[in-house]
This record gives C-alpha cells, structure tokens and sequence, in this order.
C-alpha cells in the first residue's frame, strides 16, 4: 500500500475559513478605521529602497545584541519546524516551509519597528522596549494583521501539499537523492516547480500587498486594520515598481538568510526590520 503523506494540513483547510470569519470580526472591533483619516502615500523613487537600508543597517549597528536577541525566537520557530517536517516525511512541504516562513516576516519584525520608531523619537530602544509593544493600544490589531498572514502561510502550505499530490504524490518520497531526481528529471516534477512557483508568487504578492506598510503604521498612527491595510495596497498600486523591488529584495534576503539552518535571519531579520520602518517613514506623509 502506497504510504501517503498524512499530516495536520487537511484540519487546518477545514479550520482555515472559521478562523477568517474570527478574525473578520475582531477587525471590526479593533476601529480606528474612520476614512477621514486615511494615510497619503507619497510618490516612490528606487533610491528610497537604499535610504532605508542604509538606515535600518544604522539602527542595526546601534544595537545589535539587543535585535539579534530580540529576533532569535524566529529562526527558532523555523528550525523546529523543519524538524517537524523532516520527522513526519513531508520533504515535499519542507521547501515551501522554508519559502512561506518569509510571509510571517512582518509579524516577527514588529518588536524592530517599535525599535526604531522609539530611536526615531530620541526614546531608549533597548529589546525590552521593543518587547514592550505589546503595551501599545494598537497591539491588537498588530495581532489580527498577524493573524492575517498567519492564514496566508497557512494557505501557501495546503496549496503547495495540493501541487504535490497533484504531480508527483500522493506516495511519500522515499529518499532525499529521489525525491531530488525526481523533481529536476521528470514531467511531473518540472510541472511541480513551475505551478509551486507561479502560486507561491501569488501568495507573496497578497502579502507584500496587506503588509508593506500597515504594520508600522499601526504602530505610528491612530489607525485600525482596514486603513492600515487600505494604506499598504494603495501604496503598492501607486508605486509598483518600488513596492515590488522592495518585496522582491526582502524575500532573496529572507531566502538567503534561511539557507544556512536559518542562522543568517539572525543579522538579516534585524535590518530588513529597521529598514522596513524607515521605508515606512519615507512612503507615508
């Protein structure tokens, strides 16, 4: 009997549109979404990617036993599971894992944004400030947004789990140089990568669409889920050139971070972090 890959996926798609429908409903108690107040969004120039980078490095440079301690719990999270992964024989998810992690990559950074914003101002920025956002009034709907993207990962994992199936599954691999052989020699795998690839571009423009700003600007403005939102897409409509070359960089930087057991994220989190807060500063008046 051919072994399938059973795991936790399938109770996260039966799961996946009652959590939606939650999360709708917390976004509506958490307000601040009056249309009165609605960000502007400033015109963006490439150059604008290499200001913030130089000053995310700065903020990094400031303090960087504090971020590096501060992000640990992220490459963390990543290794076990991969672990998780490994040890349920789903070596198919396990590239995918490593790729859709990059998704969760705001909700992780949101201890660096609340970093910076306080250097910004001339406060103290230490990682138990940065701990501290969790103190901020807004600090729920930092949560929702979260759960947002948490929700796209977890679609990102049913969707690529579906591909396999599609291709090269439903069997299990039975070792790491077939499954490999497979991928790079055959049809079916060749299909695999190409639909892997187009769907997971999919899933990382809907992030970078939700997420490109509304995170800092929950934490900067006195706005709710909707306008921070609203802010993000708007931004990435009127500057897709800069907005995807922005994304474009923190995904290879994310993906490169991840090779190396996802130690590199320590260094690489920490800046693209800083560095998203003050591409934040200079895309919103």
């Amino acid at each position: 009997m051919a072994q399938t890959i059973g795991n936790p996926l399938s109770w996260a798609a039966r799961n996946l549109g009652a959590a939606g429908r939650h999360l709708g409903a917390a976004t509506e108690q958490l307000g601040g979404d009056d249309s009165s107040a609605m960000p502007r969004t400033r015109k963006l120039e490439i150059a604008d990617i290499g200001h913030a980078l130089r000053a995310g490095w700065r903020d990094f440079l400031a303090g960087r036993t504090d971020v590096m301690f501060l992000v640990l719990v992220y490459p963390t999270a990543g290794l076990v599971l991969m672990g998780v992964a490994l040890h349920m024989q789903l070596l198919p998810l396990l590239l995918p894992l490593v790729l859709g992690f990059a998704l969760l990559g705001p909700v992780a950074a949101v201890g660096l944004y609340e970093m910076s914003r306080r250097r910004e101002a001339g406060q103290s920025a230490s990682w138990l400030d940065g701990l501290g956002v969790v103190r901020h009034p807004r600090f729920g709907a930092v949560l929702v947004l979260g759960g947002y993207l948490s929700a796209l990962f977890v679609g990102w994992m049913i969707a690529a789990h579906t591909i396999y199936g599609w291709t090269l599954g439903p069997a299990a691999p039975t070792s790491i140089p077939g499954f490999l052989r497979d991928v790079a020699t055959t049809p079916a795998g060749w299909i695999m990568a190409i639909a892997g690839t187009l769907v997971g571009f999919c899933f990382a423009l809907a992030a970078l669409a939700i997420s490109v700003v509304s995170f800092p600007l929950l934490l900067a403005r006195d706005v709710g889920v909707p306008v921070a939102v609203a802010t993000s897409v708007r931004l990435l409509r009127d500057n897709p050139r800069v907005v995807l070359s922005w994304g474009a960089l923190i995904g290879g930087a994310l993906v490169l971070g991840a090779l190396p057991l996802l130690l590199g994220l320590v260094v690489v989190l920490p800046v693209l972090g800083h560095a998203s807060w003050h591409f934040y500063r200079r895309a919103v008046e």
